[in-house]
C-alpha cells in the first residue's frame, strides 16, 4: 500500500531552520515527480517547491526561493525539505505529494498520493 509520511515539523523562532523528511513506501519513489505543498488556516494549499525525478531540476515558489530546498534520496526512498530563515508567514502545514507525470504542476489534483501532514510554527 502506497505511503507517504511526513516528520520534522516543529516550533521554531524567526530566523531558524527545520528539515522535513517525507518517507516514501509502497511505491518506488524514482518513478514520481515529488512536491512539498502547504496550507496555512483559511487559505488555499499552495505549492512550495517540486523536483524531478532524478532530482535534476527544481521549482521554488517565490517567497521561499532561497531560504528553502528541496532534495531527494531515491535510493532511500526519501523526499527532504530543508527550510531556513523561517518567518511567521510560512507557519502552516506541510504535505509532500507524488506526481505520476513528469512535468510539474500548480493543481494539487495532479498529485495522486499525498502525506498527512507535518506543522510547521513559526513564532516568537
Amino acid at each position: 500500500q502506497e505511503r507517504l509520511q511526513e516528520s520534522g515539523g516543529g516550533l521554531v523562532q524567526p530566523g531558524g531552520s527545520l528539515r522535513l523528511s517525507c518517507a516514501v513506501s509502497g511505491l518506488s519513489l524514482s518513478t514520481y515527480t515529488m512536491g512539498w505543498w502547504r496550507q496555512a488556516p483559511g487559505k488555499e494549499r499552495e505549492v512550495v517547491a517540486h523536483i524531478s525525478r532524478d532530482g535534476g531540476t527544481t521549482y521554488y515558489t517565490t517567497p521561499v526561493k532561497g531560504r528553502f530546498t528541496i532534495s531527494r534520496d531515491n535510493a532511500k526512498n526519501t523526499l527532504y525539505l530543508r527550510m531556513d530563515n523561517l518567518q511567521p508567514e510560512d507557519t502552516a502545514v506541510y504535505y509532500c505529494a507524488a506526481r505520476t507525470q513528469s512535468s510539474p504542476t500548480f493543481n494539487p489534483a495532479g498529485y495522486k498520493y499525498w502525506g498527512q501532514g507535518t506543522q510547521v510554527t513559526v513564532s516568537s
